[in-house]
């Protein structure tokens, strides 16, 4: 027993991938039927070789990179991110509208830190990205929760009925975190509107975006003259360009709202990760044809998941998008149990729907998250011949 802790730590759910983790212990997966691992949405090959040059050749020869830097991250990468996602989305972002983050979960902590504080709520569509309730837990900010239905998609109007005196953001994942759902520009774009009308933050998380299947810009938003008067976009470099280990990341909002952001972010790293900050940067301005070919392998592995779900009798496919696809299962039985029996009887560790969901809410119970762009059209192929053999 801990003497002494913050009754809003302790309310805190333990981190779910560890949790899913923890079921692995004990056992055995035999040699011929390796474990399948699609709990976790993450690169598991590092940084494309030139990428790991460029790495050690800053490490080597620029003194710079073992010292402290600027708190928002380094001029070169705010610059170099303003003009590509001033490119991109058709509109204007200056460097002083980006910071450097050491990851995208600090962004999101970062700019929820300026925007509420005890007893204040925040909106967040289900199923949810569990991180982001986590830490509306720990800061005592009430969540809350916006059905999304089976198609997954948020509506404007069912949020404008939540909204109370207590609200100040509404929080949006797309492509989405764990659902798959690429949300489209005129939903994105109502949720804009509604923020600016009743005076909140909306904060669209695209770490996903580079793995979007549509072509073109994904949004609108920053083509908006004022979008910075509501609009807070983050942003992750972990999976363009394999760099999960060096935590970099982006938050892309007003001058005046990043000059609070630093307060938060000097007082918890100082700096993000100065080498980290040189592979993103290096990757953005070299790795342009290599990003291409890995979203056209993730695309790839969409559609082999897309293809294979005919082959299990009962499940239904709810969304599938960059990392994820979010599926029904059939059976009358809880989706944390059957998680922790597809271990041990099928090899197969995914993250149940309870995970995603608020408690009780019984929609939960029924659902997965299957992270499958850690695994190829073969793994996929495997994936589906295991749940296809299993019966509870």
């Amino acid at each position: 027993m801990i003497p002494v802790l913050n009754p809003r730590m302790a309310a805190t759910f333990p981190p779910p991938v560890m949790e899913a983790r923890r079921w692995l212990e004990g056992v055995t997966f035999p040699p011929g039927r390796p474990l399948i691992n699609v709990s976790q949405a993450a690169p598991v090959e590092p940084p494309p070789p030139a990428l790991r040059q460029a790495i050690a050749d800053a490490a080597l020869t620029e003194d710079a990179a073992h010292l402290y830097g600027p708190v928002l991250g380094l001029p070169e990468l705010r610059a170099e991110v303003a003009g590509q996602w001033s490119a991109a989305y058709g509109g204007e972002i200056a460097p002083s509208q980006v910071a450097i983050t050491s990851g995208c979960n600090q962004a999101f902590c970062a700019v929820m830190a300026t925007l509420a504080g005890e007893g204040d709520e925040v909106i967040l569509p289900t199923p949810w990205y569990f991180n982001h309730k986590m830490w509306l837990d720990m800061a005592g900010v009430g969540t809350v929760a916006l059905t999304t239905g089976e198609t997954l998609i948020p509506d404007p109007e069912r949020a404008a009925a939540l909204i109370t005196p207590r609200t100040r953001a509404i929080v949006l994942v797309s492509p989405n975190n764990p659902g798959g759902a690429e949300y489209p520009a005129e939903v994105l774009r109502a949720f804009l509107n509604l923020a600016r009308a009743r005076g909140l933050a909306l904060i669209v998380d695209e770490t996903y975006r580079d793995f979007d299947s549509r072509e073109g810009r994904p949004h609108e938003l920053f083509t908006d003259p004022d979008w910075a008067d509501t609009l807070i976009q983050l942003y992750s470099f972990s999976k363009a360009y394999r760099l999960t280990g060096h935590r970099v990341g982006a938050a892309v909002a007003s001058a005046a709202r990043l000059a609070e952001v630093e307060k938060f972010l000097d007082t918890v790293a100082i700096c993000p990760n100065q080498l980290g900050q040189r592979a993103a940067l290096w990757g953005m301005r070299n790795l342009g044809q290599w990003l291409a070919g890995e979203r056209a392998e993730i695309l790839d592995r969409r559609a082999a998941m897309i293809e294979g779900f005919p082959r299990l009798p009962g499940w239904r496919l709810l969304g599938c998008g960059a990392y994820f696809a979010y599926a029904e299962h059939p059976w009358d039985l809880g989706s944390d149990a059957l998680c922790k029996r597809l271990v041990a009887e099928a090899g197969v560790l995914m993250l149940p729907g309870t995970m995603f969901q608020p408690e009780g809410e019984p929609a939960g119970t029924r659902q997965l998250r299957i992270a499958f762009a850690n695994i190829d059209r073969a793994g996929i192929g495997g994936l589906f011949d295991r749940l296809a053999a299993f019966a509870p």
